[in-house]
């Protein structure tokens, strides 16, 4: 499966890079990582990036392609998942309210209802 992750620099990111790093060694998915630009998250661009390169060194996946993009997180995500025809879009997000119900940010919504493939949610 040809799969694309999305990463801002939350700890959400980071925990969805570890799943489908698990996820790429037991199946062996084509894999294709991004880091977007979250100025309001904990870890900045850059270190989300090479947080990224270390992780999928340490498992062996050196040939996965990482990249950075510019712009607006969910509008670059979506456009950069366009030109790659993926059969999967990766990204972590979504908390719980006081009521059990899921409760998405406006990045994670666009990405949901603009992404022109199937959309997993790593929670």
């Amino acid at each position: 499966m040809k799969v694309l992750l999305g990463l801002g620099g939350s700890d959400e990111s980071v925990k969805t890079l570890r799943r489908t790093i698990e996820r790429t060694r037991d199946v062996g998915d084509d894999l294709t990582v991004v880091v977007v630009d979250k100025p309001e998250s904990k870890r900045a661009q850059d270190e989300m990036y090479q947080q990224a390169v270390d992780r999928l060194a340490d498992a062996g996946l050196e040939e996965v392609t990482v990249e950075k993009l510019e712009g607006d997180p969910g509008s670059s995500l979506v456009n950069y998942a366009e030109r790659g025809e993926y059969d999967q879009l990766v990204i972590g997000g979504g908390t719980l309210s006081p009521m059990g119900k899921i409760q998405l940010g406006p990045i994670t919504e666009f990405v949901l209802l603009n992404a022109p493939t199937t959309v997993k949610l790593v929670r």
